[in-house]
């Protein structure tokens, strides 16, 4: 059973199924995102679970309030994020900037802001939804790439630093979640490699993958879960990878 709070970063997809696994393991969530509509959909489906599930609302290019917010965490997951696909000299340098801002800059200060009260209780979990893209790139994703292949490192020096604290820090690498974020980038793939819509699924995103099928957010969940008990109490500074066999070529 996990108890006290826990940081959820996103009322939709991937962070949905976090929250509501989380609290349904017992976690007093805090769940935060930027979608007030979002947020408060969350709270009533998390009504009657045993744990509890408090919305926040907020910008997390807000960075000083990002810090702010993971005070007094026991738990961290890390899991916002945005995507576009275009090639390197058509991507505007603002998404750019966004990007790495929301998916690394953000994580970087949540750890941070977590990470005193983490020490002080000897005790503590950190969870960076990264993606395979942590471990692999992909043609027109320079952005999402980076970031994620950043937050690797990012984990990975957290576990290093945590680990004399009893802080654990890891990584759960997913393929194509079956997610708005991955619905959304079919037409823009399309585009890019010059195909139509429909032939997106199998001939890009599923390309690699052994398994021909897109990975359910719930599944995701229950990694994120599996982390945070004692039974994965040695596992830090790694990747859990839900791929489908992508990374084993």
């Amino acid at each position: 059973m996990i108890s006290a709070p826990v940081r959820k970063f996103t009322s939709r997809g991937i962070g949905r199924a976090c929250a509501l696994r989380l609290a349904a393991a017992g976690a007093r969530v805090r769940a935060v995102d930027r979608a007030a509509e979002g947020l408060e959909t969350l709270a009533e489906e998390a009504g009657a679970l045993p744990g509890s599930l408090e919305p926040r609302l907020l910008d997390l290019t807000d960075l000083d309030a990002a810090e702010a917010v993971a005070a007094g965490t026991d738990i961290l997951v890390n899991n916002a994020g945005l995507q576009l696909v275009r090639p390197i000299e058509e991507f505007p340098p603002d998404v750019f900037h966004t990007v790495l801002t929301v998916m690394l800059e953000a994580p970087f200060r949540l750890i941070r802001g977590a990470l005193p009260h983490m020490y002080g209780q000897g005790w503590g979990r950190i969870v960076n939804l990264s993606s395979v893209h942590g471990l692999r790139a992909s043609a027109f994703k320079s952005a999402y790439v980076a970031a994620k292949h950043g937050l690797e490192g990012l984990s990975k020096t957290a576990a290093l630093e945590g680990a004399p604290h009893g802080v654990t820090s890891n990584c759960v690498n997913p393929g194509y979640v079956r997610t708005p974020l991955v619905e959304r980038q079919i037409a823009d793939q399309a585009a890019a490699h010059g195909i139509p819509p429909e032939r997106v699924l199998a001939e890009v995103l599923l390309r690699d993958s052994a398994l021909k099928r897109l990975i359910e957010p719930e599944e995701v969940a229950e990694a994120v879960l599996y982390l945070c008990t004692p039974q994965a109490s040695f596992m830090t500074g790694t990747s859990l990878t839900l791929d489908g066999g992508w990374t084993a070529h």
